[in-house]
């Protein structure tokens, strides 16, 4: 590092300081800890390692990206028989999310709604009356498929 390089010319900690655009703090406990075990690299930080390597994430990135419908339980279980030793679906969900690959929603409602009464009586009235059509009549008519939007969230929902 160039702070040792600085340090061990005679130039005073504020000099060094000054000279990398640092604070004069910092440059005194990396000298301290330069002296202490004559390393200038990196401590480890604190935390819990990494269960997945880069390799594991590539590998969890690009099967998320070809196979879009696998859910996270599905790529877990594919990155645990590549990798070899067991990964959580939880570990899966983060790394996913990490790379900016949020929850997809799939939705499983098929919602058959019972008529009424009054739309019963309307279709058995609209039926007698357009039996005789022509398929002339027929072609000036247009049939729309009703589909239905709900912008609230709906509890039935499967995580993918």
């Amino acid at each position: 590092m160039r702070f040792v390089g600085g340090c061990l010319c005679a130039a005073r900690q504020s000099a060094v300081a000054r000279d990398l655009n640092m604070h004069r703090s910092v440059i005194h406990r990396l000298w301290n800890h330069y002296q202490r075990d004559q390393n200038s690299s990196r401590r480890r930080g604190s935390g819990r390692r990494r269960i997945t390597t880069t390799a594991d994430d590539r590998f969890l990135l690009q099967c998320a990206r070809n196979r879009g419908t696998l859910t996270a339980r599905q790529l877990a279980l594919q990155l645990s028989a590549a990798a070899g030793r067991p990964i959580s679906r939880q570990t899966v969900s983060r790394r996913l999310h990490e790379e900016g690959l949020g929850i997809k929603v799939r939705t499983t409602t098929c919602c058959l709604c019972a008529l009424s009464p009054a739309h019963v009586r309307a279709r058995l009235h609209w039926t007698p009356e357009h039996r005789s059509w022509t398929p002339e009549q027929w072609g000036h008519e247009l049939f729309t498929d009703e589909s239905r939007f709900n912008i609230q969230n709906d509890s039935r929902r499967a995580m993918i």
